[in-house]
């Protein structure tokens, strides 16, 4: 377990390989548990060495203060993170709500980002299950914290609809959970329901990857329509028998698509 203390906070991050840099960032509720799989995977190649954080209020990251819970807060970490490990530039990769700050990222920090990846992300808040807008509001999202045990039954009879494995999905959660609090729960999905990456899109410079599955009820697929018509150097891959972990769903694909586009 490694971790860096930066201005607003201690980031816990894992490491493993030898290569060229990769950032990998989870999504809400999350952790970097989520790339486990791939990060073995992909290490074991030796091109590519891989750093996956936790965003604060998420796995082993701090848990301080709720402004820090939000997307551009989210951004300035990543940043940090990378200056402060000598990273100068790499790919990154993001699902869900990390790649939606993996997208901010190359927009406001274009210098640090070779190349971005979107796994099951929106690009506008208004793509999100109306579950999870409802989650950003605080009144709702402290009562469902006050009820943890009627959310965990939720995450367990829904989690099949999340993922092919819908159990093992449910342990990830699970875990994660347990290390969030109510603060980052509800600042952090509150953050993603209003932001709208459309009329900016177009400004993206670097080669981009947007990685969909067809049968994703968490985040809208049309997102991934979005990127194609706006981001000049972008390239679709619509994962078919994938909810919103394509990476977990489908992942000798899914693992194939994203080494093709690192390599091009």
């Amino acid at each position: 377990m490694s971790s860096i203390v930066t201005d607003k906070g201690i980031v816990h991050y894992e490491v493993d390989g030898r290569g060229k840099p990769l950032v990998f960032l989870h999504g809400w509720l999350g952790s970097w548990g989520v790339w486990r799989e791939i990060m073995l995977t992909i290490s074991s190649l030796r091109r590519y060495k891989i750093y996956a954080l936790d965003f604060w209020g998420f796995g082993d990251s701090a848990k301080k203060s709720a402004p820090f819970f939000t997307v551009p807060s989210y951004v300035f970490m990543v940043d940090q993170f990378m200056e402060i490990m000598g990273i100068a530039q790499a790919p990154v990769i993001g699902h869900s709500m990390g790649g939606t700050v993996a997208m901010n990222l190359a927009l406001e920090h274009p210098s640090r980002v070779e190349k971005v990846v979107v796994i099951g992300s929106p690009m506008v808040g208004s793509s999100l299950n109306i579950l999870l807008k409802l989650a950003g509001h605080q009144f709702i999202a402290s009562l469902v914290w006050s009820n943890l045990g009627l959310l965990r039954l939720g995450l367990r009879l829904f989690s099949s609809r999340l993922a092919k494995d819908g159990p093992k999905l449910y342990r990830m959660i699970e875990k994660d959970l347990s290390q969030t609090t109510v603060e980052a729960f509800w600042w952090s999905i509150a953050s993603l329901r209003d932001i709208n990456l459309q009329p900016y899109l177009n400004q993206v410079q670097v080669p981009t990857l947007a990685i969909y599955g067809r049968k994703d009820n968490i985040v809208h697929p049309s997102q991934a329509g979005i990127i194609g018509e706006e981001i000049r150097d972008a390239r679709v891959e619509w994962m078919n028998d994938s909810k919103h972990f394509p990476m977990l769903d489908e992942p000798e694909r899914f693992t194939s698509v994203l080494l093709d586009f690192l390599a091009s």
